[in-house]
């Protein structure tokens, strides 16, 4: 109750006017309003309570301004104490009396109640209590779902990804809600801070106003603004709303993606605002039935010829724009049937009456309420005439790759001539193509035509006038193409036009045949139907022919000519045959005394070098027991005295001499060094017999299927003693689950031994090896990798060749001709080796052999 209402209570004469005026405003209100006045005596007088006393207190008005205690007698007794006080504080601070409790009715009921008034310190020292009090059960209540409900919401406002931040009108930040991955600082780092330390002064500036904007005006603001972030500068938009005194909840919101896509629609509105009228093709908006022109652009009167005020208003059946009208009913139940039409062909017309093709596009639109076409007609006259000339272009050029096969795969000229005049007769559309022949002697004659059946035939024509012979081979010299449209219009003699009337041609396409600079004829195409505009292509066309033939021609004359020489080349290739026949057998006999000598010689020198090595390495043993060398004396390591010797003497005992000569003293690093020679000789020697037996009878070996991990374990093995000898390390990184392959695993063992003996030769004591192996393309790759010295490609590209090799090359022969049977070995087993100069340094020798199970089955 305002102040107006309290002045009227008490002026004279208006009491009871005012209390009829707050008698009205009571009836429309859901509680009851009251007027209390307190004296300074203590005594409490009740000028007015409302009728919704009843319903609030179940008690007559009347009741409560006769006892104002009744009302401290309803009170819940939890509350009467909470009651008493706010009154209490009210009187002393002469502030607004606010209050909610609980009362328990007459009835029993237990309701929730809110009191509200605004004192007045009278005149007289009186206080005047004008208040309302409102049953708020209904809201308790609702605030009791509220709280149950609590958790629910605070889980889906965990859900949602946004940051939340409550902050003070100074721009402190209360607290947070975030998500680790959406911000970069901490809580710690954030809460207690201002907007000041935390964001650019711009940003800041900005947030400051919108919060200050939304506590004064107490409504949801929105800004946006950019920050920094390591991702680039990001935008973000805050959504503020007031969150309690003084205070607000800001909802902030990565909108980067957002602003992205709005300034892209914004660009595509930019582009979309000046497609219509800036388009290269013609865009017409139409009416659905009538086909009536509402809007065109200036694509289509560019297109149509038509200018805009002439279209618009009118029906493309009005401008005559279909050249079928069948395909604007067509168009429409398309369109009905759909709703849109993508790139369907019509031919429209062209206010000059010219026919143009092209691609229509269309959607049903409602423009203004009203169901309408948008058009896109895409002009692709040019590109059907492109096509056009490219299906041309396709069929001359397999016309010219058939004639070149016949060419090249017949030497029927008379069939390759008749082909050709049919196809191109066929690709031109011409009613007669034919080939002419330019003879000194024979005159000019036709060797092939090709002629519609309602036209006469040029075949067998002829004439003994050489005047008019030598007219029409004027006609084609310099190697000129004749290109005549109507040969009406052009200037000949009487004869050619008699001669054209009487084979009644038309149009006429010539091109000179020519052998070197020598015209040998004329490929020639006639248009009998009437006059005929001969195209580029057309003309490019009978000018490759022209050459095509020209090669023909040639090709049969010279098959003519080896024709010729084809019966002296004969007697000639079997005179030299038997002569070859002769050669071979000397060459026969010169390999089987080649077999011979080597066989003899090598086993000679093979008997004589074991000899020598029995004799030396029984000298070393001899000399390691007893310290001395024949019949000689010495100490070890010094010189020792050698007697001479017989070798056919038993045992190596010493024969005595009839005239003995003076013991020879010589060293043990000397016979050392002569048991090594005759080592590597043995072996050269060993590996020529070897090679030798498999040029003449092949390799032979013994396959079976194998484990790849234990055949090269058991084989290094083996190997063991010469690694250690040459204190080398090799490190086996084969898996051991690789397949079977198919092996002979005595020949494998060489193969190993001798590609190690490579390494080991040509490189310093220490080497490291790898061996390492995997499946490849159905076979095993084996490799070994060293350390050492590296090749040149022309080195690793010979290494497996038997060559003579330089002396000063790094290989010697020996090593040569077992790299040489090592090549033999894995081609026997039907695989393949190689050697590979790594990039740093040393090389990788490498073969592969065939799995047991592509390869056991071949294996003979």
């Amino acid at each position: 109750m305002d102040e107006t209402v309290v002045k009227w209570l008490y002026a004279p004469n208006c009491q009871q006017e005012a209390i009829n005026l707050i008698s009205k405003i009571a009836v429309n209100l859901p509680g009851m309003i009251f007027q209390i006045l307190q004296r300074q005596d203590g005594s409490v007088f009740i000028p007015y309570v409302s009728s919704g006393c009843e319903y609030l207190y179940e008690l007559e008005p009347e009741a409560l301004q006769a006892d104002f205690q009744v009302l401290y007698k309803l009170i819940h007794p939890q509350d009467i104490k909470a009651f008493r006080e706010s009154i209490t504080v009210c009187r002393t601070t002469v502030t607004p009396w606010h209050w909610e409790g609980r009362i328990i009715t007459p009835s029993g009921k237990l309701k929730w109640i809110q009191g509200t008034s605004q004192p007045e310190l009278q005149a007289e020292g009186d206080f005047l209590w004008n208040g309302l009090v409102m049953d708020i059960t209904d809201r308790k209540q609702a605030e009791e779902k509220l709280q149950e409900s609590e958790a629910r919401y605070k889980a889906i406002l965990d859900a949602i990804p946004d940051l939340m931040f409550r902050i003070s009108r100074d721009g402190e930040y209360l607290d947070l809600k975030s998500e680790a991955e959406n911000i970069t600082l901490s809580r710690e780092e954030i809460v207690g801070k201002n907007l000041q330390e935390l964001l650019p002064s711009d940003v800041a500036a900005i947030s400051q106003v919108a919060i200050a904007k939304t506590l004064d005006s107490g409504t949801l603001q929105t800004c946006e603004y950019q920050l920094p972030t390591p991702l680039g500068v990001r935008d973000y938009e805050a959504r503020l709303v007031v969150s309690g005194q003084d205070e607000i909840l800001a909802i902030v919101r990565d909108i980067t993606e957002r602003k992205q896509a709005e300034v892209t629609l914004e660009n595509l509105a930019k582009k979309f605002s000046k497609a219509f009228s800036c388009s290269p093709d013609s865009i017409t908006i139409s009416t659905l039935q009538e086909g009536r022109f509402l809007e065109v652009n200036d694509s289509f009167v560019k297109l149509s010829g038509y200018e805009r005020d002439e279209a618009i208003g009118k029906t493309a059946f009005e401008l005559n724009l279909w050249v079928h009208d069948r395909d604007r009913l067509n168009l429409l139940q398309e369109l009905q049937a759909t709703g849109i039409v993508r790139n369907l062909e019509f031919e429209f017309r062209q206010k000059s009456g010219k026919i143009i093709t092209a691609l229509l596009s269309a959607e049903i639109i409602d423009l203004n309420g009203n169901k309408s076409i948008l058009a896109v007609h895409h002009d692709i006259t040019e590109r059907k005439q492109v096509e056009a000339q490219l299906r041309l272009s396709a069929q001359r050029d397999r016309l010219l790759a058939e004639t070149l096969v016949r060419i090249r795969s017949s030497l029927n000229l008379e069939q390759i001539l008749q082909t050709t005049v049919t196809e191109v007769r066929q690709f031109l559309q011409a009613d007669r193509v034919f080939i002419g022949l330019n003879n000194a002697n024979l005159g000019i004659r036709t060797l092939a035509e090709s002629v519609d059946p309602k036209y006469p035939s040029v075949t067998g024509w002829s004439t003994n006038d050489e005047a008019y012979l030598q007219e029409l081979r004027n006609l084609l010299k310099d190697n000129l193409v004749r290109v005549i449209e109507d040969i009406t219009k052009i200037s000949v003699s009487p004869k050619v036009k008699a001669h054209c009337r009487k084979f009644q041609t038309k149009a006429t396409l010539a091109v000179p045949i020519m052998l070197g600079d020598e015209l040998f004829g004329a490929l020639i195409a006639n248009q009998c139907s009437g006059s005929r505009h001969w195209q580029p292509i057309e003309i490019d066309l009978l000018q490759q022919m022209s050459e095509q033939v020209a090669i023909a021609i040639q090709q049969s004359q010279i098959c003519q000519k080896l024709a010729e020489l084809n019966t002296n080349l004969e007697h000639q290739v079997q005179e030299r045959t038997a002569q070859l026949q002769q050669k071979m057998q000397e060459v026969e006999k010169l390999h089987r005394v080649k077999d011979v000598v080597l066989h003899t010689v090598a086993h000679d020198l093979r008997t004589s070098v074991m000899g020598n090595l029995m004799v030396l390495k029984n000298l070393l043993n001899q000399g390691v027991g007893s310290g001395e060398w024949g019949v000689g004396r010495g100490t070890r390591g010094q010189g020792r005295i050698i007697e001479e010797v017989s070798p056919l003497s038993p045992s190596n005992a010493p024969c005595p001499m009839p005239h003995a000569q003076a013991p020879i003293q010589v060293s043990q690093s000397i016979i050392e060094r002569m048991t090594q020679g005759n080592d590597r000789q043995l072996t050269m020697i060993n590996s020529l017999l070897e090679i030798n037996s498999c040029e003449k009878q092949g390799i032979e070996i013994k396959p079976e299927p194998v484990q790849i991990s234990t055949l090269l374990g058991g084989i290094f093995a083996e190997l063991e003693p010469m690694l250690t000898q040459n204190q080398a390390t090799l490190k086996n990184l084969v898996p051991a689950d690789l397949p079977l392959v198919m092996a002979d695993g005595i020949c494998l063992q060489k193969v190993l031994a001798h590609l190690i003996t490579h390494s080991l030769q040509n490189n310093p004591p220490g080497l490291n090896l790898i061996l390492s192996a995997s499946v490849e393309a159905g076979m095993i790759r084996t490799q070994i990798q060293d350390d050492g010295v590296g090749m040149s490609k022309l080195e690793c590209d010979r290494l497996f060749d038997l060559h003579v090799r330089d002396p000063q090359d790094s290989c010697s022969t020996s090593i040569g001709l077992k790299m040489y049977l090592c090549r033999k070995v894995i081609k026997a087993h039907g695989g393949k080796i190689g050697v590979i100069s790594n990039r740093k340094r040393g090389l990788t020798f490498w073969f592969t052999l065939p799995l047991a199970t592509s390869s056991a089955t071949n294996h003979p």
